[in-house]
């Protein structure tokens, strides 16, 4: 594991873990190095996908939060307890023991430049991301077999519409965009294991 940042004491200030959206609907399991959603707000572009999925979004700068998740999967009620794993940056290698601890309610791992931290230029975040996948092989083969899906999702682009070096903010449009694409591309059910 490469470790995770220190967290900004001013970022690891607030809830733990926010949750907004439908009860019992379709979860998105977000892990955020960033910390947003410090007041207890979801990024405006996040908005939208509580009208029909509970977002349980957990600020991981904040004590607690990684454990929050085991719960939130631990105790997976509803009609759709199956939940969809969104991360960014450092904490890609965290998604992937999330998912393989409850296989059977995690029906995605989607990855926001897994390894492309601070780079500016496409190539070098694609590239890092490849070779983060490639290197966590045996793992997200491991998932599939398990039937889940495991993906990178989004990527650093280094032009003027980034506005920061990667990994890309969780609440970047392109992020959205791409994860709108993947939830319409997913089958609507988990996939049985093999």
């Amino acid at each position: 594991m490469r470790g995770t940042p220190e967290p900004d004491p001013v970022r690891a200030e607030g809830p733990p873990v926010v949750v907004h959206g439908v009860p019992g609907g379709r979860r998105v399991l977000v892990l955020d190095p960033a910390g947003a959603s410090k007041h207890d707000e979801l990024p405006a572009t996040w908005r939208p996908f509580t009208e029909d999925r509970e977002i349980v979004w957990a600020r991981l700068p904040v004590d607690g939060a990684l454990h929050a998740c085991e719960h939130v999967l631990a105790h997976a009620d509803g009609p759709l307890p199956v939940t969809d794993i969104v991360a960014s940056g450092p904490y890609g290698e965290e998604a992937l023991l999330l998912a393989e601890h409850r296989p059977s309610v995690v029906r995605s791992v989607l990855l926001v430049d897994p390894a492309a931290e601070g780079f500016l230029e496409a190539d070098r975040a694609r590239a890092a991301d490849a070779d983060w996948l490639r290197d966590h092989g045996n793992r997200v083969a491991g998932l599939r077999d398990a039937g889940v899906e495991v993906e990178v999702v989004a990527h650093s682009t280094g032009d003027d519409d980034d506005r920061v070096p990667a990994p890309l903010p969780l609440g970047h449009p392109d992020v959205v965009s791409a994860l709108v694409d993947a939830f319409d591309r997913l089958p609507a059910v988990r996939r049985p294991a093999l």
